[in-house]
């Protein structure tokens, strides 16, 4: 199995100045329309527009109505679908003539945690979630410390040996596992334990899933990702945070839309643009006063003030 080197992975903020990063698309980057000139594409998770219950169709077209160009599901909305009769090859038609990618949807298998026979269970789980969302165009899927989240893990390299193996599960099914960083979490609740797995890994396709909450929910610095690579993330959760409750009591009911909190975005996204990201936002929200509201009005809402971040930060969009 070819390495992934530190070049690939972490990139030096001077190389990123100088363009030598900024000139390389990511994978997901170059998977958007080569055409656009906005520097990031937007993406709707629909965990934002899920205490609507629309399902996973009506959530499909929300996102289209509303102007996005990718949508990020979670697994047990496909399954719920396949149970009612659903078909897969029928869902995956539907999104794609709205004209919408899946870059990454939201599964929770158990690949982390130390027992083994849990985590065997967890990679069969992972399989069966890759095939499922793999059928209907998803490229990429959320790697969580689900299962893992009360005690730390002793040896985090023993992380990379087990995030290198749900690797090898996503390349025989044609998707990618994401490390989804969990700020509550005592496993991978940071951006450092994060990018330490998936260096150690060695896996060439190894990478992240940030998110702005989860970042600041975890004490991570957001410096910490002008020292990230291009290859590094294919998809970014984007959200916003009150100042009040404090961090140690904030919750991801509290998440906001970007821009109406206290969240640093104009660093976040200015970051991003400059290590070369060129992947997808995707806005993921857990408020219930938005559950309350039209998803349509929601997902315009979440759009619009996405990219009027991503204008204030970098001057596009």
């Amino acid at each position: 199995m070819k390495r992934l080197t530190r070049r690939k992975i972490l990139g030096v903020a001077g190389s990123a100045a100088g363009g030598m990063v900024c000139g390389v698309l990511s994978e997901a980057g170059a998977a958007r329309d080569a055409e656009t000139t906005e520097p990031f594409g937007y993406c709707l998770n629909t965990g934002t527009i899920r205490g609507q219950r629309l399902g996973i169709v009506k959530e499909v077209e929300v996102a289209a109505e509303a102007g996005y160009g990718a949508i990020e599901p979670w697994v047990g909305s496909i399954r719920s679908y396949q149970k009612t009769g659903g078909s897969l090859k029928d869902l995956a038609r539907r999104i794609a003539d709205l004209g919408l990618k899946v870059p990454s949807a939201i599964g929770f298998s158990r690949w982390v945690v130390d027992d083994e026979a849990a985590r065997q269970r967890g990679l069969e789980q992972a399989k069966a979630d890759m095939d499922m969302v793999r059928q209907i165009g998803a490229t990429g899927i959320a790697a969580s410390p689900a299962g893992a989240t009360r005690r730390k893990l002793a040896d985090l390299r023993a992380a990379g040996e087990r995030y290198a193996a749900l690797l090898a599960v996503g390349e025989k099914a044609g998707v990618v596992p994401m490390i989804e960083i969990w700020g509550s979490s005592r496993t991978l609740g940071r951006l450092g334990e994060a990018a330490m797995v998936a260096i150690d890994s060695g896996h060439p396709k190894a990478c992240l899933l940030p998110d702005v909450y989860h970042l600041y929910k975890g004490g991570s610095d957001f410096d910490g990702l002008k020292l990230l690579g291009p290859l590094a993330m294919r998809a970014f959760h984007v959200n916003d945070y009150p100042a009040d409750p404090p961090r140690e009591q904030v919750t991801d009911a509290h998440r906001v839309y970007p821009g109406d909190g206290v969240a640093p975005l104009d660093q976040i996204l200015g970051d991003l643009k400059a290590i070369g990201f060129r992947g997808w936002l995707s806005l993921e929200l857990f408020n219930r006063e938005y559950w309350k509201q039209p998803a349509p009005e929601v997902a315009k809402t979440g759009l619009a003030k996405m990219k009027a971040a991503v204008r204030r930060a970098v001057g596009k969009a």
